[in-house]
C-alpha cells in the first residue's frame, strides 16, 4: 500500500523534475567544491533574490512573531510541526530499510499525538526516545543516486539536482497522508502551513546573527554546510569530514 502510494506521488512531479532527477543520476558525486557548483552565477542570482525577500518580508514577519508570542507557546507550534515531521520520517527509513529509525519515529508520533495533545507537546524526548529526520533526497542518496549540481531554489533555498525533485515528493507525501491537507479544508491549511513558515525562520534567526558575523562570502558558507550537512545525513555521520566551522545545526 505505502510503495502504490509512493508511485503515485511520483506519477504526480511535474516533468521538469523528472529530468532534474534524471540528470542527476547522471552527474559525477565529487567533493565538496566549486565543480559541484557548475550554476554559481545562476546559484548566486537566485540567492540574491531570496536574500531580498527575507530582508523585506521573512526576517522582518519573524521577529514580530518572536516578540509577541511566549515561549512556551513558540515551543509548542514548533513541537506540533516537528510532529507532522515524522511521517516523512517513517515513510523514508521504511524505504531506507532503517526499521529502527521507523518504530522510534512511529512511536514518537504515537505518543506525541496522544498524550502531547496532537503533537503539542514533546512528550516523546522527554521518554528518551530519540528523533531522527529522514526525506525522500536521503533515501536516493541512501541507494547510491548521487547529490549533482548544487542548486539554489527560489523562496526555498539551497538545495541539489537530487533534492530539489525529492522535497516536492515529500511534500506530495505529506498531502497524502497528513491530516492537515486530509481532514482541514483549504483556507485552514493555507494559515497552518504560513504560520510553519514564519515558526521556521523564527527558528533561524540566531543562525542568521551567527551567518552575518562569521561568514565572510554568505554564499559559500551556506552551500558548503549545505552539501555537508546532506552528506552527514545520507551516511547518518560516517565518514564525513568536518567543515571547518560546524553549521551542520542548522535547519534548512
Amino acid at each position: 500500500m505505502l510503495l502504490v502510494k509512493i508511485k503515485k506521488m511520483i506519477t504526480k512531479m511535474p516533468s521538469s523534475l523528472m529530468l532534474v532527477l534524471f540528470l542527476t543520476t547522471t552527474s559525477m558525486n565529487s567533493a565538496h567544491s566549486s565543480e559541484d557548483d557548475p550554476l554559481e552565477p545562476i546559484n548566486r542570482a537566485v540567492f540574491g533574490f531570496n536574500e531580498v525577500i527575507d530582508d523585506v518580508v521573512l526576517e522582518p514577519v519573524a521577529k514580530g512573531y518572536k516578540y509577541v508570542t511566549p515561549d512556551p507557546i513558540e515551543d509548542s507550534v514548533s513541537n506540533f510541526f516537528n510532529n507532522l515531521g515524522e511521517i516523512n520520517t517513517i515513510i523514508n527509513s521504511t524505504l531506507q530499510l532503517k526499521f529502527d529509525k521507523t518504530l522510534s519515529a512511529s512511536g514518537r508520533l504515537v505518543i506525541n499525538s496522544t498524550f502531547g495533545v496532537l503533537g503539542l507537546f514533546d512528550v516523546a524526548t522527554k521518554m528518551g526516545i530519540e528523533k531522527h529526520n529522514e526525506d525522500f533526497g536521503q533515501t536516493l542518496g541512501y541507494y547510491g543516486i548521487p547529490s549533482g549540481p548544487y542548486l539554489v531554489l527560489p523562496f526555498f533555498g539551497p538545495s541539489s539536482f537530487r533534492d530539489a525533485p525529492s522535497f516536492f515528493v515529500d511534500i506530495q507525501m505529506e498531502k497524502e497522508i497528513s491530516p492537515v491537507h486530509t481532514e482541514l479544508h483549504h483556507e485552514e491549511r493555507q494559515v497552518i502551513q504560513a504560520t510553519n513558515v514564519i515558526d521556521t525562520r523564527a527558528n533561524l534567526l540566531q543562525a542568521t546573527k551567527i551567518l552575518d558575523t562569521a561568514a565572510k562570502d554568505k554564499y559559500i558558507f551556506l552551500r558548503e554546510s549545505y552539501l555537508q550537512k546532506r552528506a552527514k545525513m545520507i551516511t547518518d555521520g560516517k565518514d564525513i569530514q568536518e567543515f571547518e566551522i560546524d553549521v551542520l545545526e542548522i535547519n534548512y
